[in-house]
């Protein structure tokens, strides 16, 4: 019996004012700069083309309005799925990485050595993250099979997904880049996961860069 195949493309948000000046956002909700606006843009074209069945997005603003700017060629409604949220930086959230280590050194150098168990002060663990991610992942494959999947999500819940699809320990999450409006593609049959592409921003050549600040 032939397997049916799901293609999901998973997007990191464009820009915003925080990522710009290296502020921590988690759950923050922290609107598009002007500047993510013209990547969700550039991805609107990039994706024009593209057959999509269904669009998913974390319900942060950051995440749907990058959602609902490349679905909108495709008349397809946005689905927010609060699963797909960013790791939550409790007492983190609106600090700089200098204003983190002046205030929380010893905390912060214990989530850098263990991210997958270190709970952020007030947050969350990259394990908590993981999981609810990785559920929210597979359940909407599930739903979807046979489909072309559009999910807009954050730089930390995308790492979590992307370690889980890879098998990879948690603290693989600082070992590679996804920049603002950065594209993965996932390619599910039955349940294997292949990471068919990661971090692709050609779409951006069009702004003279080719990615964008802010780690999460």
């Amino acid at each position: 019996m032939q397997v049916t195949g799901t293609r999901v493309y998973l997007v990191r948000h464009g820009e915003t004012e925080w990522n710009h000046s290296g502020r921590y956002q988690g759950h923050s909700d922290v609107a598009l700069s002007p500047r993510g606006r013209q990547q969700a843009e550039l991805l609107q074209e990039r994706f024009r083309r593209v057959h999509l069945d269904s669009v998913y997005a974390s319900d942060l603003s950051r995440a749907l309005e990058t959602a609902t700017t490349i679905a909108a060629p495709h008349g397809l409604a946005v689905n927010p799925v609060r699963a797909l949220r960013e790791i939550n930086f409790g007492a983190w959230e609106g600090l700089t990485y200098q204003e983190i280590i002046a205030g929380y050194q010893r905390e912060w150098e214990a989530w850098r050595q263990d991210p997958g168990h270190r709970l952020v002060p007030g947050g969350e663990s990259f394990h908590q993250v993981k999981d609810r991610v990785w559920a929210a992942f597979n359940g909407i494959v599930q739903q979807e099979t046979g489909h072309h999947i559009l999910m807009v999500a954050h730089g930390g819940s995308l790492r979590a997904l992307i370690c889980s699809i890879l098998g990879l320990d948690l603290s693989a999450v600082w070992r590679f880049r996804l920049d603002n409006t950065g594209v993965s593609v996932v390619d599910c049959y039955g349940d294997k996961r292949i990471l068919t592409l990661l971090n692709d921003v050609h779409h951006l050549e069009a702004l003279g860069e080719s990615g964008s600040n802010g780690i999460l």
